[in-house]
């Protein structure tokens, strides 16, 4: 027996459950497939600037998270080659804040209906089915039809994957993020700080009065294979290369539980297949997130643009499913494949924009050699952190 939905999204992650959220809005009715049996919070916290306030505002939760989480003022750079002091900049007329991501993904699922998100759901298969519906095939063997399919499920999504677009590609390097808790209360200044050493960057910034939300990027040698799933060994690597941070760096790291550290390689989609010829929908499908353009955390854009995804895409679908006048499955058909191609346009170059940046920024601060490293210690350290501003500036509406 198959099961007929009109809305199918593949992933409750940011990107899922914001779209989700905002058809409801809308008052349109989703079904929200998450291959894992829980919400998945992978990740801890990112950084959340205003772009991103400005979708949570959107649908509707921007409030209640803004409670719990603390203003950043500024971000500071330094660098360990550097006898010039850090550079810092004012986070004047943004909203910046470390955002933990179990409490979006739970604000999220809170506010969808009862029964939105099917847990333990996961597509294996894609195909088309009569009357212009696609039909998924899940790992348990249920069979779904849906006429709007849309992949919000990360970078190795099923869905990217039958548009056509290429698997992600390696960017030559790894991350550990991790999660400090302080009992008593850290006593950090609310700024974004960052250190660029000769083997890594790391950078921190808290989320509450307890916790402290830190990453280290790096380019793996072949030693440190295996690494990355043993976190003892990552909280020590972390540690090592810590000559020349400051002492609240180094207990920020101390205070950092080994079930609160995790690493993973980063990973991209090539500019040019997003601005030239990947497909961002086709028909009645669509990617949005990371299924759509992984990028480099270097902008710290990643989760912010999936946001910004969510409540476009809602848009775009909801004008088209709404509007009045449909004679028959010919004619809506037509009109969902017009508002995700509607939706493509939009996030096509701001896709384009912030992978190329987010790329080019970590080329630059991750870069040992001596005309490279001249360079970013005299001019570039305020470059960037100016970069990383203006690109927060962006605004994806209302639904």
């Amino acid at each position: 027996m198959e099961i007929v939905e009109d809305v199918v999204i593949v992933g409750a992650g940011v990107a899922g459950l914001t779209t989700s959220l905002g058809l409801h809005r809308l008052g349109i009715r989703s079904l929200v497939l998450e291959s894992s049996d829980k919400l998945r919070i992978t990740g801890f916290a990112f950084t959340t600037w205003s772009n991103a306030w400005n979708a949570l505002d959107a649908i509707g939760i921007g409030e209640s998270l803004r409670c719990q989480h603390h203003l950043i003022t500024s971000m500071v750079i330094a660098s360990t080659f550097s006898d010039k002091p850090p550079s810092e900049a004012p986070f004047k007329g943004l909203e910046v804040r470390c955002l933990q991501r179990r409490l979006l993904l739970e604000t999220l699922a809170k506010e969808v209906p009862n029964g939105t998100i099917r847990f333990s759901s996961k597509v294996v298969s894609i195909d088309e089915s009569e009357g212009h519906f696609k039909r998924l095939h899940l790992a348990d063997g249920t069979i779904l039809k849906t006429k709007v399919l849309i992949g919000c499920d990360g970078v190795n999504s099923v869905v990217a994957k039958w548009l056509g677009l290429q698997k992600p590609a390696f960017a030559g390097r790894s991350a550990v993020r991790g999660n400090a808790h302080f009992k008593s209360g850290h006593g950090f200044e609310p700024k974004f700080k960052q250190l660029v050493g000769k083997v890594g960057r790391l950078g921190f910034l808290p989320c509450d009065d307890e916790n402290v939300f830190w990453f280290f990027t790096w380019i793996p040698a072949t030693k440190e294979e295996g690494m990355e799933e043993d976190p003892i060994k990552l909280k020590q690597f972390v540690a090592n290369e810590l000559k020349g941070a400051s002492d609240e760096m180094k207990s920020i790291i101390e205070n950092t539980s080994l079930e609160c550290i995790i690493s993973s390689p980063l990973r991209y989609r090539k500019p040019l297949e997003l601005l030239l010829w990947g497909n961002i929908s086709k028909g009645n499908v669509c990617v949005a997130g990371d299924a759509l353009h992984p990028m480099t955390p270097d902008l710290g854009q990643g989760a912010c643009s999936a946001m910004e995804d969510g409540v476009i895409l809602a848009r775009c679908l909801g004008e088209a499913l709404l509007k009045p006048g449909v004679e028959d499955d010919d004619e809506e058909y037509k009109r969902i494949e017009m508002g995700l191609k509607k939706y493509g346009r939009e996030r096509r170059w701001r896709s384009f924009d912030l992978v190329t940046t987010a790329f080019m920024v970590g080329f630059v601060l991750r870069n040992d050699g001596k005309m490279i490293r001249y360079l970013r210690d005299k001019f570039l350290l305020g470059f960037i952190a100016g970069l990383l501003l203006r690109k927060a500036g962006f605004d994806c509406g209302k639904l």
